[in-house]
């Protein structure tokens, strides 16, 4: 038997059974591996990947195993120079910690020792293309993605999907580049090896059978995830192509790191691929051709950020890459996960197609910003659609899916700091962080706990170089009726005023058959505005009544086959009025 503590990877999973969910956390629960570092060793050279520890070290270890009815073999030596032990039989991770601080106390030559946790994925599946991409360009949920397209695509930059792998999937191959399988044991690998120059995902189904008992008992029961392929397809699917999904960074690349087999996968294997992709040095595997300049991380496991995470991640920041985390589908303090608390990286959170928190999110004040995880429990249309395989257990033929959950969340935003990156290739880490946290468009919905905002891609590209966002339209006067509206005649943002407490100002535009107009009301901080939209004979069809501050968002489609007129109305509630204490901006996207 060996696991250890958890990592997701994806989101709250809807399509898996409560009793797997329930797996998954037993199976988070216990390790049979330890990680060790001593104070005299800083860094091993490329050859010593299996590098014995000195006698009298290995058997002090052994000494205090056997206190806890265990005995340890060296494994292996990870990047950060620290010996990973197999355990003849796993501990609960509360045993591992205190068997773990034992061993610390017993020798001041011990840097650090701790379990080394097993991590997972984190996701939520369902089913097709662009126009169900609502997480790029949808007005109140989506990222404002097309927006930042003519800024940037990505070009020139590679991002780390750190995962299960990817399928060949024929909407994202060419956009993959040499990566690697950094799976150390053979069984959670499930390939016929441990370590290679393939990071492509064989399937990582687990049976009831082998749930039950061996290597894999207390582990959740359930078909491949696909997980890495439909991360890596939201970050940088091949667009443009006629086919399939777009990514957010399509002409970005991406290098598969693979790190989460059968039952997930071990921080000391997901720190070694920190460390590669963003160009550091790992015993014995070929030096990275390719470093990504941003890592992503759709896994994760319950306890505060350990050591070995964070280091890895110091190591990935020194050499200029930026790391994205998805914040955990538990509905907790993200505080609680790794690597969500980890120090320096960007911690998201998932909202769904409304722009408020998604039901399993995690939250607090480790969360930086949010991005769409989408929600399937109404429909699989609102959850995010990428590529995917149809194989139950091994590969089967290209597919795409709607999933759900952080893991879904964090590639958008991983996509976002690539064109940021592509559009100014000098930025540093902090600067990119800085910049997706300041840019980050408001709430349209309740989101406590969720950072700053949903990651704004256009925003977040054009403070990049200071570039201006395009001129803003103003709302002409008088327009305090129906027959005086202010006609719009392409999708914009109106910078717009509530002259007093009995104004009341209209706009108006031509929606074509099966568009669907998205209108956006953003009142100051202190008022209160209320939001209507009517069809061409002044019939009320949609309104959003919030309160004060809040943003108000109504959407309608035309469900006819000719081009009729739509109104937008706007009027005060409570609050500020005039030229300083009235404005407000009004969003319409059709």
């Amino acid at each position: 038997m060996m696991l250890a503590t958890t990592a997701w990877a994806g989101g709250s999973e809807a399509s898996l059974s409560t009793q797997a969910t329930r797996a998954a956390a037993s199976a988070a629960t216990s390790t049979d591996r330890m990680i060790v570092k001593y104070r005299d060793v800083q860094s091993l050279p490329r050859s010593a990947a299996a590098a014995p520890l000195a006698a009298d070290r290995m058997a002090s270890l052994q000494a205090q195993g056997e206190r806890y009815g265990v005995k340890m073999g060296h494994l292996r030596n990870n990047a950060l120079g620290a010996h990973v032990l197999q355990l003849d039989r796993a501990l609960s991770v509360q045993e591992a910690a205190a068997l773990a601080a034992q061993l610390k106390a017993q020798d001041p030559a011990i840097e650090y020792a701790e379990p080394d946790r097993r991590l997972f994925p984190l996701m939520t599946p369902n089913d097709s293309q662009y126009s169900s991409q609502w997480d790029l360009y949808d007005a109140t949920g989506g990222i404002r993605a097309p927006q930042a397209w003519d800024l940037s695509t990505g070009s020139g930059v590679t991002v780390a999907v750190i995962d299960t792998g990817y399928r060949p999937h024929a909407d994202l191959a060419a956009n993959i580049v040499a990566g690697y399988d950094f799976i150390n044991d053979t069984a959670v690998a499930n390939d016929g090896n441990a370590r290679d120059s393939n990071p492509q995902d064989p399937g990582d189904w687990i049976t009831s059978s082998e749930a039950a008992s061996g290597t894999f008992q207390g582990c959740p029961v359930g078909d491949s995830s696909w997980h890495g392929t439909h991360v890596a397809g939201t970050v940088a699917a091949v667009t443009n192509n006629g086919t399939g999904v777009a990514g957010v960074a399509f002409n970005a690349k991406v290098q598969p790191a693979r790190v989460l087999g059968k039952c997930g996968g071990y921080t000391s294997d997901i720190a070694d691929a920190i460390i590669w992709t963003s160009g550091g040095t790992v015993s014995g595997v070929p030096a990275n051709a390719t470093p990504a300049r941003v890592i992503n991380l759709s896994l994760g496991g319950s306890g505060s950020c350990d050591t070995t995470s964070q280091n890895a991640i110091n190591s990935a920041r020194s050499r200029g890459t930026v790391v994205v985390v998805a914040a955990g589908n538990s509905n907790a303090d993200a505080a609680n996960f790794s690597p969500a608390s980890c120090n320096g990286v960007v911690t998201v959170a998932a909202t769904n197609r409304s722009g408020g928190r998604a039901y399993y999110s995690n939250y607090g004040a480790v969360v930086e910003v949010a991005a769409p995880g989408g929600d399937v429990r109404s429909s699989a249309a609102n959850g995010i659609l990428s590529t995917l395989n149809t194989g139950a257990t091994t590969p089967g033929s290209d597919s795409y899916e709607y999933y759900q959950g952080t893991s879904m969340a964090a590639p958008h935003v991983a996509g976002v700091a690539a064109l940021m990156i592509a559009k100014k290739p000098s930025a540093t880490v902090d600067e990119v962080i800085n910049a997706l946290k300041s840019t980050a468009r408001a709430f349209p919905a309740t989101c406590t706990g969720c950072g700053t905002g949903i990651v704004d891609a256009e925003a977040a590209v054009r403070a990049m170089d200071g570039t201006p966002p395009p001129p803003g339209r103003t709302e002409t006067e008088p327009n305090n009726s129906r027959t005086a509206s202010n006609f719009q005649s392409t999708p914009g943002t109106i910078s717009a005023t509530m002259g007093s407490s009995t104004d009341q100002d209209w706009f108006s535009l031509d929606l074509a058959p099966g568009r669907t107009l998205t209108a956006t009301m953003t009142p100051n901080a202190s008022s209160d505005y209320d939001l209507y939209v009517y069809n061409s004979n002044g019939t009320l069809i949609g309104s959003s009544e919030r309160g004060t501050g809040a943003v108000d968002t109504v959407s309608v489609t035309n469900t006819g086959s000719s081009t009729f007129k739509r109104y937008v109305r706007v009027i005060y509630y409570s609050g500020g009025t005039g030229a300083t204490n009235g404005k407000y901006t009004l969003g319409l996207q059709w």
